[in-house]
């Protein structure tokens, strides 16, 4: 199988996996989530130390640290087995992989075509915004025939 199609395949599995996602709100309790899920079992700081074999004195630290991007993954695990519960972690695409895919080769495209289409009008042969069109969309697709890997070098 090629690259392209390996990518492709790879692109639809993660969309299958993660899409449902996309549309789901994700966004953290204002205190974290440590916090919100400690209030909601009637949890004390005091009890979670302890399931964590920690001092007391380290639940607030941690419950900030959370709240605002500053625990490791591994403090995180630790927290959530604690409270009974899974840490998820993923990367949620913010559009469907193949359309960030196709944006980008476009956007590379429209670069090339600015660069061309400064060159016809400094000999006066300007294209109409029809044959600017028709232009970017075959040039995007000239790009994403190319191997992936070429889609991400910054030129």
């Amino acid at each position: 199988m090629s690259n392209a199609k390996q990518s492709g395949l790879a692109r639809k599995n993660l969309d299958k996996r993660l899409g449902f996602l996309r549309d789901t709100d994700l966004t953290s309790p204002k205190g974290g989530w440590i916090r919100a899920i400690r209030d909601a079992l009637g949890m004390s700081s005091r009890q979670l130390a302890s399931r964590l074999g920690v001092s007391q004195s380290r639940i607030t630290p941690l419950e900030r640290a959370e709240a605002h991007g500053g625990a490791t993954l591994k403090t995180l695990r630790e927290a959530a087995e604690a409270l009974d519960c899974t840490l998820v972690y993923a990367f949620v695409p913010n559009k469907p992989l193949d359309q960030i895919v196709e944006d980008r080769a476009r956007s590379k495209a429209r670069g090339q075509i600015g660069t061309v289409s400064h060159a016809m009008l400094l000999e006066n042969q300007s294209m109409t915004n029809e044959q600017t069109r028709e232009e970017l969309e075959r040039m995007t697709r000239d790009i994403l025939a190319e191997p992936i890997g070429r889609l991400w070098d910054d030129e």
